[in-house]
């Protein structure tokens, strides 16, 4: 009889250590870690269409297939886009929350916002969020302190400035379009406004809360500034062109912070390769679906930024690129 009652609670004890390892070490349950084999779900929350964001959808996907996870073999793949609008993020976030997605990746601050407050006991792994720790996402880029890390792509607005500068040595007034209410834009309006100060350069804000606002926006600046300055806005960049028409018909140049607004129009920036920091994200996630902790997965920066000028756009707006830049420039778009 003793003996019978010993196995039973050595069982109990084995059965309760087990429970307790599914909690410790910063781990979040996953379908790689409760049994291999299975096929993982992956949330797929995107905020809005524009080619930058396009083509980290793009990359995520290509990062998980090196990795080994690959739609339609060992990966359902369930793709949701919230067209800009905040309150589409939290409902796809509280639906992938109630499918028990295996893992959520989330590709701008308003989409891995809504993901990381809905979803606590699954990873959350963000793209393109230009300031985590403002963004509330996470406490520490070196240690995320909850289920949530991802990549970011923050630029130097500093090094955006003197690039505007370096085309315009005159320059007086710099205007600058962004959405009041994402915090990745107010961070980089606030760098901007401080490196100006150093520069004897007057910034002039024109703040919008919606897409439609975008061409009134920029049509108030063209009186206003001697250039336009579009941050990493997913917002104002997926409405580009509507700055772009406002600043050609005054003959006022912009310029951008990430590369395909480059492609779309824009004069210049140092920018980010956007589908190599989707592969970045998707070998991340890979590595947490394998196993890795969250809390052992740092937030990841990219640490280059190269310079991409569009010669046509230069043009059209009187600018000259001079052999110095044509040199340094990775790529010069005809």
């Amino acid at each position: 009889m003793r003996r019978a009652v010993s196995m039973v609670l050595t069982a109990l004890l084995a059965f309760s250590l087990a429970a307790c390892g599914n909690e410790t070490g910063g781990k979040t349950e996953t379908a790689a870690t409760t049994g291999q084999g299975q096929t993982v779900k992956l949330g797929l929350t995107q905020f809005v269409e524009h080619p930058a964001l396009d083509a980290i959808h793009k990359g995520i996907l290509d990062g998980l297939k090196d990795a080994g996870y690959e739609e339609g073999k060992n990966l359902e793949v369930d793709s949701q886009n919230a067209h800009g609008d905040m309150n589409n993020t939290v409902s796809i976030a509280q639906k992938y929350a109630g499918d028990k997605k295996d893992i959520v990746v989330a590709i701008a601050t308003s989409s891995a916002q809504a993901a990381a407050k809905a979803i606590a006991d699954k990873p959350v792994i963000f793209s393109s969020v230009t300031d985590p720790i403002s963004a509330q996402l996470v406490g520490s880029l070196e240690k995320p302190d909850k289920n949530v890390t991802g990549t970011s792509d923050k630029v130097s607005m500093e090094q955006q400035l003197k690039l505007v500068k370096t085309f315009l040595p005159e320059l007086k007034k710099l205007g600058v379009i962004y959405t009041t209410s994402e915090i990745n834009s107010e961070v980089q309006v606030k760098e901007l406004e401080d490196a100006a100060k150093k520069e004897g350069v007057g910034i002039v804000k024109a703040g919008i809360s919606q897409l439609s606002e975008v061409q009134l926006a920029a049509q108030s600046l063209a009186s206003k500034a001697d250039a336009i300055i579009i941050p990493i806005d997913n917002t104002v960049v997926s409405s580009f062109e509507a700055v772009l028409g406002a600043a050609e018909a005054n003959k006022i140049p912009v310029f951008a912070s990430d590369t395909d607004t480059v492609k779309r129009g824009a004069v210049a920036t140092y920018g980010i390769d956007y589908y190599q920091i989707g592969k970045q994200t998707g070998n991340m996630a890979a590595r947490i679906l394998k196993g890795q902790s969250v809390a052992d997965t740092p937030v990841e920066i990219s640490k280059q930024a190269d310079l991409y000028i569009n010669e046509t756009a230069a043009a059209k707006f009187g600018l000259t690129i001079t052999e110095a830049l044509k040199q340094q420039a990775k790529e010069i778009i005809k």
